[in-house]
């Protein structure tokens, strides 16, 4: 946890940025987030920014991250449906001063420029449900491909390296297809109590996921798994018979959300064990 003037120079740093207001930083602090995440070691200096990416649907806002010299792999980070907002900017910065320069996205764009939960993961799941409905496969497999070529035209994204892609809850199944989309470029997928990564359609993200070349990091939550215990049964037959890696574990003692800092069932040794497979998984397939 992290004490007041730590919560101070966050919320200055926010202000300053435009990224967030001190009201919607009181909400969070009200409902007592933890904004910093554990350092990281010999963490590489880097260059953070607002950017604004055209998709064939219009003007994505997006957080983009990198280190300050050099060129090393891409990422792009699917949040959850709370969206784009201070902790993911967070978890997409601890990530570039590991090495990677990084884009997380705001998947609402054709609806509201982030901030889109305006009482951040306070906010009901209900009033948020008409934006997550507002996306489908089409739209995440074309925003997949815009973001991509995003990343591809920066300077500081290695093109002689494959690209990794992250999903959080409903960003789940937009990672999977994201390998989908881009299979030739997407080297590794890692999914976090992904939502919806299982169904009985034709079109189920894993089995569009199964047609790409990628390494897969699937981490469940323990509710989850309770949930739809045959998951993670169908998820390891299904990338064993396409003979793709795949790491698929399901976290005991961690509900569904474990991961951002923000969450109310943030679970930091939980959440850090699932980082440590994330870098696991981008070492050896980026």
């Amino acid at each position: 946890m992290c004490d007041k003037d730590h919560f101070d120079n966050d919320r200055q740093e926010f202000e300053r940025l435009g990224l967030i207001t001190r009201r919607q930083f009181g909400v969070l602090l009200g409902a007592g987030v933890a904004m910093m995440l554990p350092r990281v070691a010999n963490a590489a200096t880097v260059t953070e920014s607002e950017v604004s990416v055209t998709t064939p649907d219009g003007i994505a806002d997006c957080y983009f991250v990198h280190p300050t010299t050099g060129a090393t792999p891409g990422v792009l980070i699917w949040p959850d449906i709370f969206g784009l907002r201070p902790a993911f900017r967070s978890m997409g910065k601890r990530l570039a001063e590991s090495g990677y320069s990084v884009l997380v996205v705001n998947p609402f764009y054709r609806t509201h420029r982030a901030p889109t939960a305006e009482k951040g993961t306070a906010t009901p799941i209900s009033d948020l449900m008409p934006l997550a409905r507002s996306l489908n496969e089409t739209t995440e497999m074309t925003d997949a491909k815009a973001f991509i070529a995003w990343l591809d035209a920066q300077a500081s994204v290695a093109k002689n390296r494959r690209i990794g892609t992250q999903g959080y809850c409903m960003g789940g199944p937009m990672a999977f297809r994201t390998a989908a989309a881009m299979s030739a470029r997407v080297g590794a997928v890692a999914t976090f109590h992904g939502g919806g990564l299982v169904t009985d359609q034709p079109n189920s993200p894993h089995l569009e996921a199964a047609r790409s070349k990628a390494q897969f990091l699937v981490a469940i939550a323990a509710n989850d798994d309770a949930r739809s215990p045959n998951d993670k049964a169908t998820l390891k037959e299904t990338f064993e018979k396409a003979n793709l890696a795949a790491e698929i574990e399901v976290y005991e003692g961690a509900a569904h959300g474990w991961c951002p800092p923000d969450s109310s069932v943030y679970n930091e040794p939980k959440a850090e064990r699932a980082w440590s497979r994330l870098l696991a998984l981008y070492g050896k397939a980026l």
